[in-house]
């Protein structure tokens, strides 16, 4: 297993609204976020697809790669995902293909198999269209032939698109994907900022499936992690209070937007209600500088993570960029620093 100072570090973005800001200021937060995570040497930042949802601004998220990539030099941008469902495969392939032609290199599309949305949304985005089980590897597959070379007498040509073979990704927070991706040879990202009850059978499908492809000659598998980092562990607690206000208003259907800080939130609320927020998020990493370390490491120790993708929804946006500097600087510690606390 790798040390964790050798484990990549990227960023997933649901391009949060905060109470009292605008949908402007959250995109002018994503693209500051970016630009820092860049100057840490984070290796990729995705955007999550999102729909009629007050506080997520991420619906259009080929438009804001775009504006993610155009704002930024190295750092490797993409989705986190879209959501195949709500698209045509051809339509996928043009942005996408026309995004890696602007930013040659710098591309990834992630593909979920989840509408990101409620019902009503769902039909509107879908129209008439009825989903079944083998859509998904089905949609993969053409996508995956839109982007390629085009073919001798090949009819559907993706224009921009075909040949830029932009890298796909299956994500998912079951085993459904898991299984795919490792038929298809494909890196595979877990939903674990989320979901992360499958997360461990997840990676052991992936990896023991797993088919070498001329994509990828071994498995590679992101995690998804929520993090708050801070000075201290009542700090990241605090700031972390943000946090678990969004996810119980997820669980009881009062979604909105990311509010601010409370202090000790957990203690207010009834224990079922912060045993359902635990159960979530049983995958963060809050605290100070010690003990994020000490958390990735247990993270990495249990996954055996190619590669962390932090979740950091902290209120204050200057205080959001500190805590992805602390979770930078606390992967850095070399080995031999961390065997004590191992």
């Amino acid at each position: 297993m790798k040390a964790l100072h050798q484990t990549p570090l990227s960023m997933l973005d649901l391009v949060a609204v905060r109470e009292g800001g605008t949908v402007a200021d959250a995109l002018a937060i994503a693209l500051r976020t970016a630009q820092h995570g860049e100057s840490l040497g984070f290796t990729r930042y995705w955007l999550a697809e999102h729909h009629n949802m007050s506080g997520i601004a991420s619906s259009a998220t080929a438009v804001l790669v775009g504006h993610i990539a155009g704002g930024t030099r190295r750092i490797r941008v993409g989705s986190g995902g879209v959501m195949l469902p709500n698209h045509a495969p051809l339509v996928v392939a043009e942005a996408f293909g026309t995004l890696a032609e602007l930013y040659p290199g710098r591309i990834d599309l992630g593909l979920g198999r989840a509408p990101g949305t409620d019902p009503l949304t769902m039909r509107a985005l879908r129209r008439d269209r009825v989903e079944s089980e083998q859509d998904f590897p089905r949609d993969v597959a053409e996508l995956q032939r839109l982007l390629a070379p085009a073919e001798p007498g090949q009819r559907l040509i993706a224009m921009p698109g075909a040949g830029t073979e932009v890298p796909i990704w299956l994500l998912g927070s079951s085993l459904f994907s898991a299984q795919l991706a490792a038929e298809r040879g494909l890196p595979y990202a877990f939903a674990s900022h989320f979901a992360p009850r499958y997360l461990l059978q997840a990676l052991e499908m992936y990896r023991h499936s797993f088919r070498p492809s001329k994509h990828l000659a071994k498995p590679y598998a992101i995690v998804g992690v929520p993090l708050i980092a801070a000075p201290t562990d009542e700090e990241a607690e605090f700031l972390a209070s943000s946090t678990y206000q969004r996810v119980l208003g997820i669980l009881t259907g009062r979604r909105g937007q990311l509010p601010a800080p409370v202090e000790h939130y957990m203690k207010r609320i009834h224990p079922q209600e912060r045993a359902a927020i635990a159960d979530f998020l049983a995958c963060a990493v809050v605290g100070g500088p010690d003990t994020v370390r000490e958390g990735l490491q247990a993270l990495l120790r249990s996954t055996e993570a190619d590669e962390f993708m932090l979740v950091s929804d902290v209120f204050d946006p200057a205080l959001r960029l500190r805590s992805i500097s602390i979770a930078a600087e606390a992967m850095k510690k070399p080995a031999a620093e961390t065997t004590a606390a191992d």
